[in-house]
């Protein structure tokens, strides 16, 4: 399945079946959560999945589902812990693991990623070999890492596997993250950025975005996911506006003309890092 955009349920608490079925309705095909109660209602994501196959006929295989494994330092220990904490890492992953299943109604996962690295190398390498073992057994499709801004720990865990999927902050305070996406796009793997529109409020007011903006006919949000989609990069939508899913799916479609090329290399320089 091809994934250009994914909606993200960090936030929502409550609302999240309602927004996720919201979501796929008007036509995402694709969902980040995350097995943390302190972000994430990752059980709301499932009641959602269950109500979109049984009223509106839109099967588990007919999206892309991932979740994360998130360590203690993410976990808010007041509420319920989908693991032992006392357990070793392999084991707290197995069974934050089966708990997503659990909670998805479902028993494999498109993409499943460390929801950042372990407090060293070398038990993020032991958590990395978890994330294998499920692949291997056909349980996990895709497995990578997220909030990883080091190029030298993707090419550590590349050591035992390449990392298939990256997801990071992408946006102004970061310059864009340009060492880890040049990494990704040179390995193939899959770039996804989240922040991409709340991040970069001086880039959304550009003189080269608006120009894109113009061009296409849609708003200066829209001209940014594009943009970022044809750099290489799925970016996550997170919002709860019913236009604002609209237009996000809509982005696919979005084309820049020869006139705006100026612009949309202006912009490349510019996310590259290196200055122009």
């Amino acid at each position: 399945m091809a994934v250009t955009m994914i909606y993200g349920t960090a936030w929502k608490k409550h609302e999240t079946t309602r927004l996720v079925v919201q979501a796929v309705l008007i036509g995402f095909r694709a969902i980040d959560t995350a097995c943390q109660l302190k972000h994430y209602r990752e059980d709301l994501v499932g009641a959602a999945l269950v109500e979109l196959s049984t009223k509106h006929d839109i099967k588990r295989e007919d999206l892309f589902l991932q979740t994360k494994f998130t360590t203690m330092r993410g976990q808010d220990a007041n509420m319920p812990l989908p693991y032992n904490p006392a357990d070793s890492i392999p084991d707290q992953i197995k069974s934050s693991f089966q708990k997503s299943l659990s909670n998805l109604h479902t028993g494999y996962l498109d993409s499943y990623i460390l929801h950042s690295p372990l407090d060293t190398v070398e038990d993020t390498l032991e958590a990395w070999r978890v994330l294998m073992d499920l692949q291997d057994q056909g349980k996990v499709r895709k497995i990578g890492v997220s909030n990883t801004y080091d190029v030298a720990i993707l090419e550590r865990l590349a050591t035992a596997r390449m990392v298939q999927v990256v997801q990071n902050r992408w946006h102004e305070g970061n310059h864009w993250d340009p060492a880890v996406f040049k990494y990704c796009k040179a390995n193939g793997i899959q770039y996804q950025s989240f922040w991409t529109l709340s991040g970069s409020p001086r880039l959304l007011k550009s003189p080269a975005l608006l120009a894109l903006s113009r061009d296409a006919n849609c708003t200066p949000p829209q001209a940014l996911f594009r943009f970022a989609q044809l750099q290489g990069i799925t970016p996550l939508c997170g919002t709860t506006d019913e236009s604002h899913m609209k237009e996000g799916v809509a982005v696919a479609g979005i084309t820049f003309g020869e006139s705006v090329r100026d612009d949309v290399v202006s912009l490349q320089h510019l996310v590259m890092g290196d200055g122009r």
